[in-house]
């Protein structure tokens, strides 16, 4: 079930709502699971018995590390605990890719490959990344004594089976969310809050990353682009990804504020970043200090001299790239963002500040993020040094007659307002628009109804979309 179908909007949404708030406040934990359940299940019903598994397991694997009685098995506990998450998630996301890659080193060796690594189908469960980050959270967590174990195992089922974010997060961690299972706060206020975040979400999801979709599909699909080709397929692409990534996690969000739930925000105007460095404080804020702080830290983060420090950077944002999918071309994505890091680190920049001259900073870094999505959105990396070819000139500089005719005015409109939007605040900080803001303040509910009704008509038209981050 996705957040912009029919559905979801107008049968499970609905229903639902009314079953949490007509559920006494100390069972609604467990109709939230029930729910939760019937929303995964919806997808492929054989898999909820995966996700209730991997929750329960990291809920005993806590336990034990909780109540160790000596350092050593609370070691033993997490480490079981975090290689059973680790094992799930390798099998079905990592499987293909290193039965795939063994037999491609051999073949470039010359080595006979037999009759090669027999797989059954595997089918990745739509959510499995986020929901094995956040199990190895929990553990890691308690076992340090930065959390205090669920003290139910309905809560933390439902905080792992949380069907807002499960399916592309927030990565949540229970530690945030724990005393809001025990009391969270249910108003008029916070419920109207959260409708006005959801239309929000689902507005930069219908309205730019589908329109905008297309486009970048059409100009990643071409077989020699030119410069004007390339480069207007990575502006799609990373204004397609923004608007539908964030679309979601705002969505995510207004779920959760309609339920009593506070999660943390997962984007902070990421395209107004003068380098790469404050752009990952900026993009999927959940993710960016998840990696910092059980990769990037344990491996010894800057302590251990600037060689180890460049090196901690760079296998990071690696590890980064691989958990959003099997693929060589993320890996060279996390060596290309963690490499660029690395370079900015060893010019002096440890926090925001640019290292970059003042008058390059924000359209370099705006360059070098375009360059890292072609990698993170080419099918392979030969398609990627075909699109790179293309930017720098190859094939060809103008866009071509065929380009031009199947170009639609609203995937102009679409990639022109998205890039307003996701830049406005680099240039309107320092206007005065304090009338503005209160008039568009004080329509805020006409706003968002007519944003919804707008979207519902549109999605009854096109039809499912699936969010990007449901691929990873």
């Amino acid at each position: 079930m996705v957040f912009s179908t029919p559905i979801f909007l107008f049968a499970f949404l609905p229903f639902f709502l009314l079953a949490y708030y007509a559920t006494p406040q100390r069972h609604r934990t467990l109709t939230l699971l029930v729910a939760s359940c019937v929303f995964y299940g919806w997808w492929k019903a054989g898999y909820l018995a995966l996700v209730l598994g991997i929750a329960t397991l990291s809920y005993v694997a806590g336990g034990f590390a909780s109540s160790a009685q000596s350092p050593a098995l609370r070691l033993w506990a997490v480490r079981m605990g975090v290689a059973a998450n680790l094992t799930v998630l390798g099998w079905f996301k990592y499987a293909y890719f290193i039965a795939g890659s063994y037999a491609d080193a051999l073949a470039k060796l010359g080595a006979d490959a037999g009759p090669g690594i027999s797989l059954p189908e595997i089918v990745l469960p739509i959510g499995l990344s986020f929901l094995v980050f956040q199990s190895i959270s929990y553990i890691v967590d308690v076992a340090r004594g930065d959390a205090p174990p669920a003290s139910r195992l309905v809560d933390f089922l439902a905080f792992s089976s949380l069907f807002p974010q499960l399916i592309a997060g927030p990565i949540l961690r229970y530690k945030d969310l724990a005393h809001q299972f025990q009391d969270r706060t249910h108003s008029i206020e916070l419920f109207s809050q959260g409708v006005k975040r959801f239309v929000t979400g689902l507005a930069m999801k219908i309205l730019v990353a589908d329109t905008v979709a297309p486009l970048a599909d059409r100009m990643f699909a071409l077989d020699a682009p030119t410069m004007a080709e390339a480069w207007l397929g990575a502006c799609a692409y990373a204004i397609q990804l923004f608007f539908d990534f964030a679309g979601y996690s705002a969505m995510a969000i207004g779920l959760g504020l309609m339920l009593g739930f506070r999660f943390m925000e997962n984007f902070d105007a990421p395209y107004i970043s003068r380098s790469i460095t404050e752009f990952w404080r900026r993009w999927h804020i959940s993710l960016s200090t998840w990696l910092r702080d059980y990769l990037y830290v344990p491996l010894g983060g800057n302590r251990a001299g600037a060689l180890k420090t460049y090196r901690n950077l760079i296998l990071t944002m690696v590890l980064g790239g691989l958990w959003h999918g099997a693929n060589w071309t993320f890996v060279l994505w996390g060596i290309w963002h963690g490499g660029l890091m690395a370079i900015e680190r060893a010019m002096g920049s440890k926090d925001f500040p640019s290292v970059w001259p003042p008058l390059l900073a924000w359209p370099l870094t705006m360059v070098l993020v375009l360059i890292g999505w072609v990698l993170f959105r080419a099918d392979t990396v030969s398609h990627a040094f075909e699109m790179f070819g293309g930017m720098f000139g190859v094939n060809g500089v103008a866009l071509r007659a065929e380009t031009l005719i199947l170009f639609r005015p609203t995937e102009a409109i679409a990639l022109g307002l998205g890039a307003i939007i996701a830049t406005h605040r680099a240039w309107t900080q320092h206007l005065n628009f304090e009338f503005v803001r209160a008039a568009w303040g004080q329509t805020a509910a006409l706003r968002a109804l007519a944003g919804f009704a707008i979207c519902a008509v549109i999605i009854q038209a096109r039809g499912e979309a699936p969010f990007l981050y449901f691929q990873f």
